[in-house]
């Protein structure tokens, strides 16, 4: 029904309130055989339509008040009239947020000014973004119910010839890849360690590499993952019907550590089965960062064309993601039919700003690959979008609608759902031979924005990094903000003036933090998050965030300190955590991730995650070798630890040859 089409329900004749304006509007000004008017003498039918106008009322009052952006502070602030700054934060994952007086105590314990803003005035932003919300969507289902069916038809054929149309274009180019000299990376391959000692430590890993590989080739081979202790295989919808992510992942493990011939058959695998022409829908982000990243990867240390073959392929088939009215790629792409879409869970269909954020190096290397700029325009076009918004404080929000281009929810994190985005401005300056000044600029900005606004000390003086909602701290750190510490370290050479060492001590302080996460489980492996309030400190307080699921981010922190640094408490850290893998997480049919770390015995999640291979383990190997393996001033690493060299503006690795 047009919306129009309500209004006569809720006129009123001359002198009639509400209830006789609907009994006279309905009944026809209450004269005839019916009694006096009023909803008792209505007929049935007429019943059951002010029943439906009433209920969509109230849902549409209420679904404003729980189901927007921010809804737990509207809660405090319309309905219980209570101060706003009393209030939790907001967590569509994890139940009740940090206590209002934690993050009070955080900032004041800094000593800092311009904490996240004034409570106040939050709530009041966000109500008035509510009523903005709310009139654009009146508006719009207005106009959409206005249209007749046959206009609404065509309005969607349109749309998905244009989309058949962009496909057929982004695929002409690409009928035929230009060749390429292959020049021999630097570092692929690095010495033997002096030490005696290191060198024990580092074959460790390279038998725990070994485990893993040779179970997964038993059990699983040609699938996405292993189940270790049931030994089978076991396949995330994230790829949907695309095989063989361990594979890919691992690829570029294998050969640092030179496992030639595990690396020749995981080759010809691709070769012979990867692929691609599936009706499927996957995360783009996580094919991405897995499959091209480790694909590229696996070209740049052996120069095996199938691998950039590949990886282009793939690309091209991630294009038509970019399809949306802003640029913002969809969370999740059908990469037969080209239709994409967001998780319904984020912000009322928004796109992530961990995942459209970490494409920017990939993306740039395919372009580099296939002679095509389309790729590198994609990316860029994301900065445009990000650079023409306003920033609350400074910060990102996770949330992006990419239809409007608008921030969705006002959640900001450096963990889940925000954090390789981040890394992903630091490493797009260092991959560019650091010309590109508009991302050491965006990274720069941010981070002091997190420094402003997110970090603070724990009162026995360990510093974390907290999430913020619209204004409000959660004092929470999860195991993917552990990454940060490298991050600030790696970044610290192009600091502004004077700030080089702080960036390092910064660094330095994460890594001692997710340090103190491990070594106070029983396990000496660190939970998914860890809280910072009610005195409790780098400890999980929360059931579902007790779990460890072989994740890498702690030790990849720990190689760019020892790296950058060379302080061997780095490699004694590292250490305990290949013991306590080896004493909790191994087992007969390969690695698995822990229920519990806080428990004496253990409860496996029985999956051996790729990642485990292509980032745990080669992280934890890399931190037992000499730098000239793999050097930080010619390779950079993607968020799933791939190799990507530097695109060095006075020495090409790769050129490509017109014809």
């Amino acid at each position: 029904m047009p919306v129009g089409g309500l209004l006569p329900l809720f006129s009123s004749p001359a002198g009639g309130g509400l209830g006789g304006g609907l009994g006279g509007g309905l009944g026809g000004g209450g004269s005839g055989s019916r009694k006096a008017s009023g909803p008792a003498a209505f007929r049935l039918t007429e019943k059951f339509v002010l029943l439906l106008v009433f209920s969509a009322f109230i849902t549409l009052c209420f679904g404003a008040i729980f189901f927007l952006p921010d809804s737990s502070k509207l809660l405090s602030g319309v309905l219980f009239h209570s101060s706003p700054a009393l209030q939790p934060a907001a967590d569509h994952k994890s139940g009740p947020g940090a206590r209002a007086e934690d993050a009070a105590d955080g900032r004041a314990r800094r000593g800092e000014e311009g904490a996240p803003g004034d409570p106040a005035a939050a709530l009041e932003d966000n109500l008035a973004r509510i009523r903005e919300n709310h009139e654009r969507a009146l508006r719009e289902a207005k106009e959409t119910l206005q249209k007749l069916p046959e206009e609404i038809q065509r309005d969607i054929l349109l749309e998905k010839e244009k989309v058949a149309q962009d496909q057929l274009r982004d695929k002409a180019v690409f009928r035929r890849l230009p060749p390429v000299d292959f020049v021999p990376p630097i570092g692929a391959v690095g010495r033997e360690p002096a030490d005696a000692a290191i060198r024990e430590k580092r074959a460790k890993i390279k038998e725990m590499m070994k485990h893993a590989w040779n179970n997964y080739k038993r059990y699983a081979w040609g699938l996405n993952e292993l189940k270790p202790i049931s030994k089978e295989g076991h396949s995330s919808s994230l790829f949907g019907s695309i095989k063989g992510a361990t594979i890919v992942d691992a690829l570029d493990t294998l050969f640092i550590m030179e496992m030639k011939d595990e690396f020749e058959e995981a080759k010809s695998w691709v070769e012979e089965n990867l692929d691609f022409n599936v009706n499927a829908e996957v995360s783009v982000f996580e094919v991405n960062i897995r499959f091209v990243g480790g694909l590229l990867s696996a070209y740049y240390l052996s120069g095996e064309e199938i691998f950039r073959k590949k990886a282009v392929e793939l690309g091209v088939k991630l294009l038509p993601a970019f399809h949306t009215p802003s640029g913002i790629p969809w969370a999740l792409l059908n990469i037969k039919s080209g239709i994409g879409r967001n998780w319904p869970w984020a912000s009322g269909g928004s796109s992530i700003l961990a995942e459209f954020g970490t494409l920017h190096l990939e993306f740039l290397h395919l372009s580099h690959l296939s002679g095509n700029p389309i790729f590198a325009e994609k990316v860029m076009n994301i900065r445009t979008v990000l650079n023409n918004l306003e920033k609350p404080q400074g910060l990102y929000p996770n949330y992006l609608n990419p239809s409007s281009g608008q921030w969705g929810q006002y959640h900001v994190s450096v963990g889940g759902l925000g954090d390789s985005f981040y890394e992903y401005l630091l490493k797009a300056w260092l991959m560019s031979d650091k010309t590109d000044l508009e991302a050491k600029k965006m990274y720069f900005d941010a981070v002091q924005a997190i420094e402003t606004h997110l970090i603070r000390k724990s009162s026995r003086g360990l510093t974390y990094i907290a999430e913020w909602k619209g204004g409000l701290l959660e004092h929470k750190m999860g195991h993917l903000t552990c990454f940060a510490g490298g991050m600030f370290a790696l970044g610290a050479d192009d600091a502004p003036a004077g700030l080089t060492q702080h960036y390092l001590q910064l660094g330095a302080e994460i890594a001692r933090t997710c340090y103190e996460s491990y070594n106070r489980t029983f396990m000496k492996l660190g939970p998914e998050a860890f809280r910072f309030d009610g005195g409790v400190e780098a400890i999980a307080t929360r059931q579902n965030e007790k779990y460890y699921i072989l994740r890498p981010e702690v030790v990849e922190t720990y190689m760019y300190m020892w790296r950058l640094t060379h302080d061997p408490k780095y490699r004694k850290w590292a250490w305990e955590a290949v013991e306590a893998l080896e004493n909790h997480c191994r087992v007969n049919g390969g690695y698995s991730g822990l229920r519990d770390v806080y428990l004496r015995h253990e409860s496996y999640d029985d999956v051996q995650q790729s990642f485990f291979l292509a980032e745990t383990l080669k992280y934890l190997y890399l931190i037992f070798s000499d730098d000239d393996l793999l050097p930080l001033e010619h390779w950079i690493f993607n968020t799933e630890a791939h190799l990507l060299p530097v695109l060095s503006t006075n020495k090409k690795e790769v050129e490509v040859n017109e014809k």
